[in-house]
């Protein structure tokens, strides 16, 4: 990774979506900064497109699209998107599944963190599981002690070898059935909503994350950037983004935000 600053600015400038995870990089410590609200609605009315791809669950993704200055969210790692046309006052929802299937997935997956817990009694859900549509995610830290390495990555094979596709944010395990993932459904968004073709969003666009489950995101992306905390999971992390901030979270969303309206 090169420091941001290294970065064209002409590059940056040029870039019509800034797409970003959620969790430690708009946010920090667990809140939303104002500074990084403010760098949203800043590239937004200067005619650019901010996307939010996060694992979070599709109750708190249809308030993001309703209420934020975005264009549209991907949610639980790429289950759906959620984009709100304003002009027409409707949530436009397209899931990866259907309802059926994501009903007998979200059984199969309950069935299987129970076995999980048998070995990991310790384990606990997600503070915002309720609002789930698609997968589940297992708490390692947000709301609880962080769980050792060794536990975390027990219960991610335990859940692989249980048929789920599982990857790991900055606070939880999140597990699903299904291969789809947050550059699948950001390509479909990205195409389908928007029009831009394969060139024009790998070469163009502004990726922007802080963990393991946005590699794919850093690998496709040309102009992908990591916030300063991405350092604690490099160990994890196969291709890195290829620039990073000097500040960390939302205060690093801002860092970049500025260089592109400059």
């Amino acid at each position: 990774m090169r420091p941001l600053s290294d970065a064209a600015p002409d590059v940056l400038a040029a870039a019509r979506f800034v797409l970003c995870d959620l969790d430690d990089t708009l946010t920090l410590d667990g809140r939303l900064p104002s500074i990084s609200y403010a760098a949203m609605e800043n590239l937004e009315r200067s005619g650019r497109r901010v996307v939010v791809v996060t694992g979070r669950p599709a109750g708190w993704c249809d308030l993001i699209a309703r209420f934020w200055p975005v264009a549209a969210v991907v949610g639980e790692n790429g289950a759906f998107y959620f984009r709100y046309d304003r002009e027409a006052r409707r949530m436009i929802r397209r899931y990866q599944r259907s309802d059926e299937e994501r009903s007998d997935d979200r059984r199969r997956l309950h069935a299987l963190v129970d076995e999980v817990r048998t070995q990991h009694p310790e384990l606990v859900l997600s503070a915002d599981q309720a609002y789930r549509v698609s997968d589940v995610a297992i708490d390692f830290c947000e709301d609880v002690e962080r769980l050792p390495d060794g536990k975390i990555a027990d219960m991610v094979a335990m859940l692989r070898s249980g048929g789920a596709t599982v990857k790991l944010s900055s606070i939880h395990i999140n597990a699903w059935i299904g291969s789809f993932s947050k550059l699948e459904m950001t390509r479909v968004l990205l195409a389908g909503e928007f029009g831009l073709g394969e060139d024009e969003m790998a070469g163009g666009q502004i990726y922007v994350g802080d963990s393991p489950n946005d590699e794919p995101m850093f690998e496709y992306f040309d102009n992908s950037v990591g916030v300063a905390n991405i350092d604690q999971f490099m160990g994890l992390i196969t291709h890195p983004p290829r620039w990073v901030t000097s500040r960390p979270g939302g205060f690093g969303f801002a860092e970049l935000a500025d260089l592109v309206l400059a």
